[in-house]
């Protein structure tokens, strides 16, 4: 990490509109690319959702052996998060993303042969095998480029891409299901997997050529801008003497003991974030909407919500330089929308209502939180303790289709398990609220 001496702050030795115009610079080029790739890791992830709508019919599959399968996608991703995030502070992003994106984005196409519940369960471990590391990937890389207190607004922008996917994904899905069923004797969920799977290996590609690794080699910024943001990184590194460390990075990440709350943490956020994405065409049909098309466009609506809340919450916590508060109320909006949902088991309008609610609050929750980790992480063990949360925590993601989908198989209705993710992360919006200090999370942790 540069020092002090080698690279005064910006806010001393430049202009405000200067610093600006530098970081606006940053984001035109890195962010539009970076949410693109996230909304394909999002439709290949999710897509499933949409599939299932014709695949459970066709494959003569459960809802537990749905529920298991989507599920087993984070078993995957938990194995291979935290050597993947290692291994990425060591070669770069160029080639990490590379690796992720043609691999995950082959097997996505591959999913197209699934002919049995067994061969359904190896794939989808494998493709999240495969796309490991792709989201604290991308974490760790912005804290390469923007300091602390910007690092909410970016976070919602990356987290942008996931609410995107949602939107336009819902739609597209639905359209390639309805129009390209019977083309060549494939059925249309054949065709989802088949085409939506291409783009990931063509930007894996791309981001090889474009992304580079870290300021100082982006030939597209000035000598004078990469000092603006190198300087703004080394200050805040330096401003908490405390944190810094020499010694073995993951190493030092498992001893922190802020690393276990916020594993913790994003357990419970992602449980009721993932259950969106895995359920809501599920709860839109069952409520009594059958067209597969108008359900693709209420569920943009959804996703549309969750934009939204990315964006507002996001910058609403970092305005405010407040953290704790911000992910506590959305964390409760959560709970408050999963526990009523049974109540919309028989108005379209009242669960679109819910859903939408409970979106906002989520992916505005999802932004917040991920502003905590880095805030407390010395750079020799950001990429390590970031792995080692999504990937521990991300046991959550596997914990929330398997469960609603064994409730459903068992009860015959989704909204039992809702209603126990919901519980979840209200505990988790309780324990996050007093385990983050009340203090300016853009400068303390």
């Amino acid at each position: 990490m540069p020092t002090q001496a080698s690279h005064p702050s910006s806010t001393e030795a430049h202009s405000t509109d200067e610093v600006e115009q530098t970081y606006r610079k940053v984001i035109l080029r890195l962010m539009p690319f970076l949410i693109l790739c996230y909304i394909v890791s999002y439709l290949d992830r999710a897509n499933i959702s949409f599939a299932k709508l014709q695949f459970m019919n066709d494959l003569g599959f459960s809802e537990a052996a749905y529920g298991l399968g989507a599920g087993l996608f984070f078993v995957g991703y938990v194995l291979f998060e935290v050597p993947s995030n290692v291994l990425m502070q060591r070669i770069g992003a160029r080639r990490t993303l590379l690796r992720i994106m043609v691999l995950w984005g082959a097997i996505s196409s591959a999913m197209m042969f699934v002919n049995s519940p067994m061969m359904f369960y190896v794939m989808r471990f494998f493709l999240g095998a495969a796309e490991a590391g792709f989201f604290p990937g991308v974490i760790y890389y912005l804290t390469c480029w923007f300091p602390s207190a910007r690092r909410g607004r970016v976070t919602g922008l990356f987290m942008v891409g996931a609410a995107a996917a949602g939107i336009i994904g819902g739609p597209v899905s639905t359209w390639i299901m309805v129009h390209l069923a019977g083309l060549h004797g494939l059925h249309g969920w054949q065709w989802l997997f088949l085409l939506e799977g291409i783009p990931a290996v063509l930007l894996g590609v791309i981001s090889f050529f474009y992304l580079c690794d870290k300021p100082g080699d982006a030939k597209w910024l000035s000598e004078r801008e990469k000092n603006i943001v190198l300087g703004d990184l080394a200050v805040e590194e330096q401003q908490a003497p405390s944190r810094k460390g020499h010694g073995h990075g993951l190493r030092d990440a498992l001893a922190n003991p802020k690393v276990y709350l916020c594993i913790m943490g994003y357990f419970c956020v992602l449980v009721t974030f993932n259950a969106i994405g895995f359920w809501a065409p599920t709860i839109i049909r069952d409520v009594g909407m059958k067209d597969l098309v108008t359900i693709g466009w209420l569920s943009s609506v959804v996703f549309l919500a969750g934009a939204l809340g990315t964006y507002l919450i996001g910058f609403s916590s970092d305005r405010r330089m407040e953290r704790r508060w911000h992910l506590a109320t959305s964390c409760a909006v959560i709970a408050l929308c999963f526990v009523l949902l049974p109540m919309a088991q028989h108005s379209v309008a009242l669960a679109i209502a819910l859903l939408s609610v409970a979106a906002c609050a989520s992916y505005g929750s999802f932004v917040v939180f991920w502003t905590i980790p880095p805030s407390f992480l010395p750079g020799n063990s950001k990429a390590g303790g970031i792995a080692l949360i999504t990937s521990l925590g991300g046991i959550g993601a596997f914990v929330s289709p398997t469960l609603v989908g064994a409730m459903k198989a068992s009860t015959g209705s989704i909204y039992a398990g809702l209603m126990i993710l919901g519980a979840i992360t209200f505990v988790g919006s309780l324990s996050m609220f007093f385990a983050i200090p009340a203090t300016r999370q853009g400068k303390d942790a």
